[in-house]
């Protein structure tokens, strides 16, 4: 077993065969049962790639909410047959390429043994959650390989690349805006220019000095290559299909009541809301979005973020996911990617009795949830009230407990944890 977790080409060479595994699998599955194995999201990608393969807006395929990029990037699977799968290998080389961020980062910035990396990697890599999403066709895997990359840009100062990877992220799903904020805070001059020459300054001139020093160079060129891109990317797509793709790419996510396959706690306010008979002046989708970037935004990057980057990064995303009126478990995988860089030094492994609580509590949350749902999609059992309810709001509880213990874990470090490129090693 030491000699697997030493060689990092068996690691990854088991992550590519689970997924190839899986995929096979898939094909089986799809055939032959009933219940299918190819989540629905990706018919609606594939579709969405024919239309732009015979010229003509992705939109016409309902239910398209992404940018056009992502059918474009799909393009192949317009040709039929074995080409069908092409998405499905393109989302999970993503995730793969994202494990191979994640062990960098975890050798490179951590200094890390590389037994020790590769173990954690594997948080993520081996995981079968994440193989599995992947290989029946979502994109998380593709947009996780963007925010690894993105955040590896930022550890080694990169920031122009890092602004560009943030733009393109943000572009492709709207959520990684988020990381601004904390990336932004991180990027704080050194303690030794911050106190050079002190002296006496009027309140108006010390302020105006607090702002230039906040504004400096890594601030100034990441805010800058992430709008150039973000906006580049916004133009080129609106002239190429109008004013739908701002409607379905961007402003259908702000209203978005999706109330199946749900675990929020909205789930069951949306559904009553989405009836005539109970509609009211409150939109609750809209409100929704106070808690969740309060944290997200603001409160968790101002108090982590100069701590420790990669875990307030997951902080972050754990608060956004817990918070979301919609809530499914690819959106698990959003934050799952960080995990490697926070349990390294966690109090969950420190003690593992809260480790292996948290981990049980977590599942079970969800095998709660899952079952009450079954028996309403499949089973025709009305379980909105008590049971689908009452599992929405033990599961969120459950999610908040897990975000009280990042952050009072990431908060607890008193001192800066560094990510610095001058330590850098070659990957063994």
């Amino acid at each position: 077993m030491d000699r697997f977790w030493s060689n990092s080409r068996l690691v990854f060479g088991s992550a590519v065969l689970l997924r190839v595994a899986l995929l096979g699998f898939g094909i089986l599955q799809d055939n032959y049962s009933p219940v299918k194995y190819t989540d629905i999201d990706y018919f609606v990608f594939t579709d969405a790639a024919r239309y732009v393969a015979t010229g003509r807006s992705p939109y016409m395929r309902d239910t398209y909410r992404y940018t056009p990029l992502l059918a474009w990037m799909l393009y192949p699977t317009a040709w039929g047959g074995i080409w069908f799968l092409f998405g499905k290998l393109l989302f999970a080389f993503g995730d793969i390429i994202a494990g191979g961020f994640v062990y960098r980062i975890l050798r490179d910035g951590a200094d890390m043994p590389p037994a020790r990396a590769l173990k954690f990697t594997s948080i993520w890599i081996l995981n079968p959650m994440v193989a599995q999403i992947s290989t029946r066709g979502s994109s998380e895997g593709l947009l996780g390989m963007i925010i690894m990359a993105l955040l590896w840009s930022v550890l080694q100062k990169r920031i122009v690349l890092a602004g560009c990877l943030l733009g393109f992220a943000v572009h492709l799903k709207i959520y990684p805006f988020i990381y601004a904020a904390s990336i932004i805070w991180w990027l704080n001059e050194s303690a030794s220019a911050q106190t050079s020459g002190k002296h006496t300054r009027s309140p108006s001139t010390g302020l105006l000095v607090s702002l230039l020093k906040f504004c400096n160079r890594s601030r100034i060129l990441l805010a800058l290559s992430s709008a150039i891109t973000f906006f580049s990317l916004n133009v080129v797509m609106y002239a190429l299909y109008g004013r739908p793709f701002l409607e379905h790419t961007y402003f259908y996510h702000l209203t978005r009541t999706d109330h199946r396959h749900n675990f929020s706690p909205y789930n069951i306010l949306l559904y009553l809301q989405a009836s005539p008979e109970t509609q009211s002046n409150v939109h609750l989708e809209r409100l929704a979005f106070l808690p969740q970037l309060s944290l997200a935004l603001v409160v968790i990057p101002l108090a982590l973020a100069r701590r420790d980057l990669p875990s307030t990064m997951l902080a972050q995303t754990f608060a956004f996911v817990t918070f979301n009126k919609v809530c499914t478990s690819q959106y698990f995988l959003w934050y799952m990617m960080f995990l490697p860089f926070y349990l390294s030094s966690s109090s969950l492994l420190r003690n593992p009795q809260v480790g292996i609580v948290a981990l049980v509590v977590w599942v079970l949350g969800q095998a709660v949830w899952i079952q009450q749902a079954y028996q309403l999609e499949f089973l025709g059992q009305s379980t909105f009230v008590p049971g689908l309810w009452l599992s929405s709001i033990a599961f969120f509880l459950v999610d908040i407990w897990l975000l009280g213990i990042i952050i009072a874990d990431v908060g607890q470090q008193s001192t800066r944890v560094e990510y610095d490129k001058s330590r850098a090693k070659k990957m063994s």
